[in-house]
């Protein structure tokens, strides 16, 4: 069997991490513990929680009961990748050939650095000065017969200082006293743990026809690599286009219309670079700088796909919504890049011109361009118990983010179907009983008399039936903004459908059943 080519392997522990103090806006302390949780487990920790207990692999609440003072944070498999990508394209610069295992873990042929560099520990040490100029200094990095033993030594090596250099033909001996955990295979460790077979040595000692007959290619391909016979060889990435532009202001501006001016080449460049690509940009991200460091990132949406002009708006109403109060001084710098594209092909004007729906986007995004961002809106049904803060008003293209709200219980709040007329103020009106008292709800929602007569508008309608209380009781735990009312649904005698409420006394009607 030929030797696996040899392999140079560059590990950045526990990168979710390090991705997040990178990316956040204001980076946590060095000395803070956190853990990055995915489905309630950890996938990853600082050191600070390492120190207190923490591990790969815990459920939640056990790794907040070894470390109350735990800072949680989501998985985010899109910003570690972000986070990487600007790292790699620095490791490209000095040895092209550069294969994402994932972010956090990058792979390349060894034979190219090692030649150049003078051997291949001073190849790898060249590329961890590298990586510390920009700030990155945790980092291992190995040279071994592969990517998975490469891996392997990276993990073990004793600091971010030290090159690990597994020798050409000593993969195998190498990987002999590592734990079967080392193959990322829970499955297949803990069978092998119960036969007997805790060692990497131990299970390449087994005969490939029986582990071929036992677990198939998947465990013949594993029981190679315990051997140390990586066939896989590194597989270097094609470096995406440039297609972010940047804008620096010297001096620095106050005034939107001349950063928006300024604008107007980049975003040209920016639409025809994606244009020579076959591509264009759907979702925008914008990152605004200050003189003083300031930050205003946002991404944002559009129903169909940007041009220039729609790029040079979107600056002008971030700077108009986000810039005050955020900019103590000028705007340093404007980047743009695109967060989702998508193929030009599917975005082309039909054959005999556009459609109908075209046309209401090229008119709404005309009258926004001129109104500004929220001058053309969309209504969307959100979350919440109320009629009227369910109402909620969309900026003509962009995502309705209500949507992950409509699917939470809202305990009290109204099924559907809904009232066709919802009052933005509910009105104050009269339900009376029989006798022309107000019917008030008292203790254990226990009504004082049934409802028998709706005064509104001057008018008085008999009630032929009601339904209700159904209790709403929010934020009990706020003096100032706990609310405790009762729903109720009544038809009167002309066969109007009302939906009123009961709260502190009075009775309210909130919407009505058209």
């Amino acid at each position: 069997m030929q030797a696996p080519a040899r392999s140079l392997v560059l590990w950045f522990p526990d990168w979710p991490v390090t991705a997040l103090r990178r990316e956040a806006t204001t980076p946590p302390r060095a000395d803070a513990a956190i853990a990055v949780f995915e489905k309630n487990i950890v996938t990853a920790c600082s050191a600070a929680a390492r120190a207190q207990g923490v591990r790969r692999g815990q459920r939640r609440r056990d790794a907040q009961a070894l470390c109350p003072a735990l800072t949680v944070v989501a998985a985010d498999p899109v910003r570690d990748a972000r986070a990487f990508a600007p790292l790699v394209a620095r490791i490209e610069e000095h040895a092209p050939g550069v294969q994402i295992v994932r972010p956090g873990l990058c792979a390349l042929r060894a034979r190219g650095p090692a030649r150049y560099y003078g051997g291949e520990e001073e190849a790898a040490r060249t590329l961890l000065r590298l990586l510390a100029a920009d700030d990155v200094l945790d980092v291992r990095a190995s040279v071994a017969d592969g990517i998975f033993t490469a891996d392997q030594a990276a993990r073990t090596a004793p600091d971010a200082a030290t090159v690990r250099i597994v020798p050409p033909g000593e993969a195998g001996s190498f990987l002999a006293p590592l734990s079967v955990a080392a193959l990322d295979d829970d499955e297949l460790a803990g069978l092998l743990s119960r036969l007997g077979v805790h060692t990497l040595g131990d299970f390449a000692a087994m005969p490939v026809s029986r582990v071929r007959e036992r677990f198939g290619e998947r465990g013949t391909r594993l029981h190679a690599l315990a051997a140390g016979w990586d066939s896989q060889p590194v597989v270097p990435r094609t470096p995406p286009p440039e297609l972010h532009r940047t804008v620096a202001f010297e001096p620095p501006l106050d005034l939107a219309d001349q950063i928006a001016f300024g604008m107007r080449v980049a975003a040209e460049e920016f639409v025809a670079q994606l244009g020579a690509h076959n591509l264009v940009c759907t979702e925008l991200r914008v990152v605004l700088t200050g003189e003083r460091a300031e930050r205003s990132e946002r991404v944002w949406l559009h129903p169909g796909s940007f041009d220039a002009a729609a790029v040079v708006d979107r600056v002008r109403w971030q700077l108009a919504e986000d810039g005050q109060g955020i900019f103590g001084s000028g705007v340093a710098s404007v980047h743009i890049e695109p967060e989702a594209v998508d193929d030009a092909a599917h975005h082309a004007k039909g054959l005999f011109g556009a459609g109908s729906d075209e046309r209401v986007h090229h008119a709404l995004s005309r009258v926004q361009a001129m109104l500004g961002h929220r001058g053309v809106v969309t209504p969307v049904i959100g979350g919440g118990r109320w009629l009227a803060e369910r109402q909620v008003l969309v900026p003509w293209g962009d995502r309705a983010v209500t949507a992950k709200d409509r699917s939470r219980p809202w305990p009290g709040s109204l099924p559907d179907p809904l009232p066709a007329t919802v009052y933005p103020e509910p009105r104050l009106i009269e339900v009376t009983d029989i006798a022309g008292a107000t019917v008030t709800v008292g203790e254990r929602d226990v009504l004082s008399a049934p409802p028998a007569v709706l005064v509104t508008g001057g008018q008085r309608r008999r009630i032929r039936e009601w339904a209700g209380p159904w209790p709403i009781s929010e934020r009990g735990w706020d003096p100032l903004r706990r609310r405790r009312a009762h729903r109720f649904q009544v038809v009167d005698d002309d066969g109007g459908a009302w939906l009123l409420v009961a709260e502190e006394g009075e009775w309210r009607a909130e919407g009505r059943y058209d």
